[in-house]
C-alpha cells in the first residue's frame, strides 16, 4: 500500500474576493518571530484550482475528450456553486476553528495524522526519508575498504571512531540550539524555525496504534534514557550514554567523542561474546519496518509479554537519537545491472551502494528501528548516512544536524585521553534493551522479514550526478532570472512526458517556514504553462524561438506560485481542511469534491522535493507515492545537481534508469536552448549598436 490522495506524499492572487470569505491577514512580524498561517479566502482558492485544472481540460481536449470550453464552464459552474452553498459554510467553520487553534487552523487540528500517523502503510521507503554523507576526508584511505586487522564483532575502528564523531557533532549543534532559544532578538525567520523545529527530531519516535498511530511525549532530560542513543548492531538494542548526569540541577553535558566512542566499543565487545556464546536476537526492527496495524498488534503483544519489552521500547522512544552500526559493507552486486537494467559503471556502483544502505537492504533491514525520528547509520567501510520517521518535521532540519556532523573531519585530538573523562556515573555507560518473545513473535518477525525484503527487492532507487551545470548557469543566463528550482521541474516535466507520452498531476514541496508552526503547502508544478513548453519541447515543427519564450513563461509562471505557496496562498491545504470540515453523515456534499478531477488533479504519480545545495551529501531520496510513479529528491549545488530517484520495479510503465537517460536528456537540451537564445540575444544587442 503506498500513499496517495490530496496530502503530503512528503517523501506537496485573487481574482476577487468574497464577503463572505474574508482571510486571515498575513502577518508580517519582526525580530525572527513568525506570524500565523493565514486561512486563504475561499475565492482565491477556488480560481487557483480552477487555473490548476486547465491543462487536464486541455489534454483531454486534444486527446478526443470533451471541449475544453464545456468542461471549465462546468467546474466554473461547480466552483460558483460551492461559493455560495456549502463551501461558505465550510469557510466559517475553518475560520471559526482557527480563531480557537493555538498556532493555525493547519498544524494544531489536522496535518500530522492527515498527512502520517493515519497511514498504514509500512514506513520503509514508504515514508521515511534518506542521506548519505560524503565520505570523512580525515579517515585513512586504508579504512575506506572496511577491511582491518581489529574487526569487532563485523565492525572496525574507524567505524566506531567516526560514529562517535558524528553524533557529539550532531548534539553540539542541538546545544548551540537550545542555547539560542528564548532569545530571538535579531534571529531571521529561518532563525526562528529552526530553533522551533530542531528539537523535534531528538528524544521521540512514532509509537504505533490502531488506524492511527501517535508521537510520544519528549522525556525529562535528566533520566538515562533521555541522555543515551538507541544503539543497534547484529539486530541488538543497546542504550548507549552519551551525557553526564546533571550536577547540582544543572542540565546534562554533553560527554567528549572520546567517552562516547569507548562506550560504543564495550557495547560491541558484549556483542562479540554474545554471538561467540551463540546467543540469537529478536529482531524487533523489522517489527517497526511492517504495515502500521500489524506492528501495533505484535508491540502490543510483546509489552504484555514481559516487564522488560515495556521498560526497552520506553528507552527506545526517549533516546535521543538513533545509531545503527552495520557489520556488513553492502555492494550491489553484479547481477543487479543485468536483471534491472541499470548501466552501473564501477563509481555508479558505488554511490547507489551507499544509498541503499542507508534506505536499507535485507541485510540491515533488521537492524534499524524505523519509528525513530533520525537515526544515523554507519557501515565497517566508514559510509555514513541517515535516515528518519518523517511526520515531527521536513526532511531540511535533520539535513541541516547532519551537515554540522559532516562539515568537520573526525578530529583525533578530541579523542586522545584527558582528566576527567572516566564517567562519573556508577554504571559502565551503556546498557542492554532486550526483548522478550515467544512463538508467535519470532513467526511474526519472520514473516515481517519477508515483507520488508519483498519493499526492498521492488525499490528501483538511483543517484543521478548531473555535472554539465549546476545553480550557477542557470543563475547567468542574464536578465531572465530564472529560478534554479522552477528549471529542474520544468525539466523533470519534459522528461515524465518522453518517458510516458503523457503528463500527471506533479507534487513539490514549498515550506511555509515564514509562519509559527509552518509546515508544507503542495506546488502543483504541472500547469498550463508547463504543458505548452513540454508539448512544443516534442514538436518537430516548433521554432527554438517559440520554445525558449514558452520556457520563460512556464518558468515565469511556477516561480509566481512558489511565492504564493510560501506566503501561505497555496491550494491544496486549504481545499484539505475544507473536505476535513464537511459532513457527510449530516448530508452535506459538494460536486467539487466529487468530481473525478478533483481526485486526478492531485494524484501525485510524479512526486519531487528540492532539498538544499547538499555539497556534503552524495544523494538522497524517498519513496514514489504511487506503484507507477516517481519520488524525486535533488541537491542543486553551484556546479552540480544531484537526483535522488525512486520508482517501483513491479511497474511496467516505471524504470528509473530510462528516467535518468530521459531527464539528462532534457537538461542537456534545455541548456543548448539557452545557450543559443542568450547567443541570440548577444547578436541583436551588438547589432542595435551598430
Amino acid at each position: 500500500m503506498l500513499r496517495a490522495g490530496i496530502v503530503r506524499q512528503t517523501h506537496m492572487r485573487a481574482r476577487s474576493q468574497s464577503t463572505t470569505s474574508s482571510s486571515t491577514p498575513i502577518s508580517r512580524p519582526k525580530n525572527g518571530s513568525r506570524g500565523r498561517l493565514p486561512v486563504p479566502t475561499l475565492r482565491h482558492t477556488l480560481d487557483r484550482y480552477l487555473d490548476s485544472l486547465e491543462p487536464f481540460l486541455l489534454e483531454d481536449e486534444r486527446r478526443g475528450g470533451m471541449s475544453y470550453a464545456s468542461s471549465y464552464a462546468l467546474r466554473e459552474k461547480w466552483a460558483n456553486e460551492f461559493e455560495s452553498g456549502i463551501g461558505g459554510t465550510l469557510q466559517e467553520r475553518l475560520l471559526a476553528l482557527d480563531k480557537v487553534s493555538q498556532s493555525n487552523w493547519l498544524d494544531d487540528n489536522f496535518w500530522i495524522n492527515k498527512a502520517y500517523l493515519e497511514w498504514r502503510a509500512p514506513l520503509l521507503v514508504n515514508s521515511n526519508w534518506w542521506l548519505a554523507f560524503n565520505e570523512d576526508p580525515l579517515i585513512p584511505k586504508s579504512a575506506l575498504s572496511g577491511e582491518t586487522n581489529n574487526n569487532r564483532a563485523g565492525t572496525t575502528f574507524w567505524q566506531v571512531r567516526r560514529s562517535a564523531w558524528l553524533i557529539y557533532r550532531m548534539l553540539q549543534f542541538k546545544a548551540n540550539v537550545a542555547e539560542t532559544e528564548g532569545s530571538l532578538e535579531g534571529t531571521t525567520t529561518l532563525g526562528s524555525w529552526l530553533l522551533e523545529n530542531t528539537s523535534k527530531i531528538f528524544n521521540i519516535a512514532r509509537i504505533p496504534e490502531p488506524l492511527c498511530d501517535t508521537i510520544s511525549e519528549p522525556p525529562e532530560p535528566s533520566t538515562p534514557a533521555a541522555r543515551s542513543v538507541l544503539l543497534m548492531i547484529h539486530d541488538w538494542c543497546y542504550s548507549v550514554t552519551v551525557y553526564d548526569p546533571p550536577i547540582d540541577g544543572a542540565s546534562p553535558k554533553l560527554s567528549s567523542p572520546g567517552q562516547i566512542e569507548a562506550r560504543i566499543r564495550a557495547t560491541v565487545l558484549d556483542v562479540e561474546a554474545r554471538l561467540a556464546n551463540g546467543e540469537k536476537p529478536v529482531p524487533v526492527g523489522v517489527l517497526s519496518a511492517d504495515e502500521r496495524d500489524r506492528w501495533a498488534n505484535n508491540l502490543q503483544h510483546l509489552l504484555s509479554l514481559s516487564p522488560t519489552n515495556r521498560k526497552s521500547h520506553q528507552a527506545m522512544l526517549h533516546s535521543v537519537m538513533g545509531l545503527s552500526l552495520e557489520h556488513t559493507t553492502y555492494m550491489i552486486s553484479p547481477s543487479f545491472s543485468l536483471s534491472n537494467t541499470h548501466n552501473q559503471t564501477s563509481a555508479q556502483s558505488a554511490l547507489d551502494s551507499h544509498l541503499h544502505t542507508i534506505r536499507g537492504t535485507p541485510q540491515n533491514v533488521s537492524n534499524r528501528f524505523f519509528d525513530k525520528a533520525f537515526t544515523l547509520i554507519v557501515d565497517p567501510s566508514t559510509r555514513a548516512g541517515a535516515s528518519g520517521e518523517h511526520s515531527p518535521v521536513d526532511a531540511l532540519v535533520p539535513s541541516i544536524v547532519a551537515e554540522h556532523g559532516v562539515v568537520q573531519g573526525v578530529d583525533a585530538e578530541a579523542f586522545e585521553s584527558r582528566d576527567g573523562d572516566a564517567g562519573k556515573a556508577d554504571t559502565p555507560g551503556w546498557d542492554r534493551l532486550d526483548w522478550v518473545a515467544d512463538n508467535k513473535i519470532w513467526k511474526e518477525c519472520q514473516a515481517a522479514t519477508e515483507r520488508a525484503n519483498k519493499i526492498l527487492e521492488n525499490s528501483d532507487d538511483s543517484v543521478l550526478w548531473f555535472k554539465k551545470f549546476g545553480n550557477d548557469w542557470i543563475k547567468s543566463l542574464g536578465d531572465l532570472k530564472f529560478s534554479p528550482d522552477a528549471f529542474i521541474q520544468m525539466a523533470l516535466q519534459l522528461a515524465w512526458y518522453r518517458t510516458r507520452g503523457e503528463f500527471t498531476a506533479t507534487y513539490e514541496t514549498v515550506l511555509t517556514r515564514m509562519f509559527k508552526h509552518g509546515r508544507t503547502e503542495t506546488l502543483r508544478t504541472y500547469s498550463r504553462e508547463s504543458r505548452h513548453w513540454v508539448l512544443s519541447m516534442c514538436d518537430p515543427k516548433a521554432s527554438q524561438t517559440l520554445r525558449f519564450r514558452l520556457l520563460q513563461q512556464a518558468i515565469s509562471s511556477h516561480s509566481r506560485r512558489t511565492r504564493e505557496a510560501m506566503t501561505g496562498r497555496g491550494i491544496d491545504r486549504h481545499l484539505l481542511g475544507l473536505r476535513l470540515l464537511l459532513r457527510p453523515l449530516n448530508g452535506e456534499s459538494a460536486l467539487l469534491f466529487e468530481d473525478e478531477l478533483f481526485e486526478r488533479s492531485s494524484t501525485w504519480k510524479l512526486s519531487t522535493s528540492g532539498l538544499s545545495a547538499g555539497l556534503l551529501f552524495k544523494g538522497t531520496g524517498f519513496g514514489a507515492g504511487y506503484e507507477d510513479g516517481y519520488g524525486i529528491n535533488y541537491l542543486a549545488a553551484p556546479e552540480i545537481i544531484k537526483f535522488g530517484i525512486e520508482s517501483k520495479f513491479s511497474s511496467a510503465l516505471t524504470s528509473t534508469e530510462k528516467f535518468k537517460e530521459a531527464l539528462v536528456g532534457a537538461m542537456e537540451e534545455m541548456h543548448t536552448m539557452c545557450e543559443v537564445a542568450m547567443e541570440n540575444r548577444r547578436n541583436v544587442e551588438v547589432s542595435s549598436h551598430l
